[in-house]
């Protein structure tokens, strides 16, 4: 049985769609709150994709649940 690529994956899908959304908003945040508070923001929104992908690359169950659990905390 082939793995699917993590694109191909429901939960990578919704990822994406929360970090897209959460760009948009931040977009209309003023300088200030978009430099103290967006940021932070936008790097945890982004890391839920990434540690997804970077899980699905791993070659063993528990490398890849381990991503998935920090994926989990960046949400």
């Amino acid at each position: 049985m082939v793995r699917p690529d993590f694109e191909e994956l429901e939960l990578d899908k919704l990822a994406e769609k929360l970090a897209n959304e959460i760009w948009y908003i931040l977009k209309q945040w003023d300088a200030f709150d978009q430099e103290k508070m967006g940021k932070q923001i936008v790097r945890s929104a982004d890391n839920v994709c990434t540690n997804i992908a970077e899980g699905r690359g791993r070659y063993n169950f528990q490398d890849n649940r381990r991503f998935v659990k920090i994926a989990r905390v960046s949400l």
